[in-house]
């Protein structure tokens, strides 16, 4: 099946403000970016969670990868909205609008972990051919270093991730 190339990649940071290898390494490319350019791609890189950054917290109010589901993104923005879905509606409304044929192509979503499982890729989608390929290409080019995909499909749960966003989310969690 002939699909439009990969044009608009994000590359966010800082989603859980006290998981700080992806906040390390998108404000080093908000200050240089030329080794994550490439040539007919645009790829931006994103401090998603600054407030909680800035504290070092997991969150201020609320997590924000669980906040990107219709509801939230279609809440009246009041004084008293949660922090993270006042944020999620402005990362929607960059990187989406979500569902839309106008959303960033890809999202890769850069996380810590304290647990003692490597590097891992996740997976949202089981259907998403080009995400299957990609994370074919990038477990060959790492090895024989180990790198596990893990798979969060669920029939009848959606998740609201703030890569959900995107065509293709990616997930990557490193100890």
């Amino acid at each position: 099946v002939d699909k439009p190339p990969v044009r608009r990649v994000a590359i966010f940071g800082g989603t859980h403000g006290n998981e700080l290898s992806g906040v390390f390494l998108v404000k080093h490319w908000q200050e240089n970016g030329a080794e994550i350019q490439r040539t007919g791609m645009e790829v931006k890189p994103f401090l998603t969670n600054p407030r909680a950054v800035k504290k070092c917290t997991r969150y201020i109010d609320c997590d924000l990868n669980r906040v990107f589901d219709p509801d939230n993104l279609g809440r009246t923005v009041v004084e008293d909205i949660p922090y993270e879905v006042r944020r999620a509606q402005e990362i929607n409304h960059i990187f989406g609008p979500k569902g839309s044929d106008d959303a960033y192509d890809l999202i890769f979503d850069l996380h810590n972990t304290t647990s003692n499982m490597g590097g891992t890729l996740i997976l949202e989608n089981s259907r998403d051919d080009f995400t299957i390929q990609m994370f074919h290409y990038i477990k060959n080019a790492l090895a024989p270093e180990r790198c596990p995909v893990l798979l969060i499909e669920h029939p009848s749960l959606k998740y609201a991730t703030t890569r959900s966003v995107a065509k293709h989310p990616v997930g990557k969690y490193e100890k």
